[in-house]
């Protein structure tokens, strides 16, 4: 499966930014779907995932402020990123999986900044 990431972008510290990630086939039975950052100098870290029956899971740094959700009809999974701050910026890839194995897309760069 082939992965499009977009929506990131510049936005002020407390702005909000949607991202999306498209697959080229139906999501409808792919096991996970999520994000993953990679911040500037940092490791990379999980910031969500979704099962395909809906179970979500958010990473602590995020909880509260980020959502997660899923449309199948689209093939496209969405996370919506409120209140940011200026350590939310990174490189955030999506990924897939079927429980064996990952993939990725190409990733959309978030920055937060004044």
């Amino acid at each position: 499966v082939q992965l499009q990431a977009s929506g990131g972008g510049l936005v002020q510290p407390g702005g909000s930014l949607r991202l999306s990630c498209t697959a080229s086939r139906s999501i409808s039975m792919i096991e996970g779907m999520g994000w993953y950052r990679q911040p500037p100098g940092k490791q990379s870290e999980s910031v969500a995932m979704i099962t395909r029956y809906g179970s979500t899971d958010y990473s602590e740094s995020v909880k509260g402020r980020f959502t997660i959700s899923r449309d199948n009809a689209k093939n496209t999974v969405y996370l919506q990123m409120n209140s940011l701050k200026p350590d939310d910026t990174a490189l955030y890839l999506c990924y897939a999986t079927d429980g064996k194995k990952f993939y990725w897309g190409q990733g959309t760069q978030v920055t937060v900044s004044s």
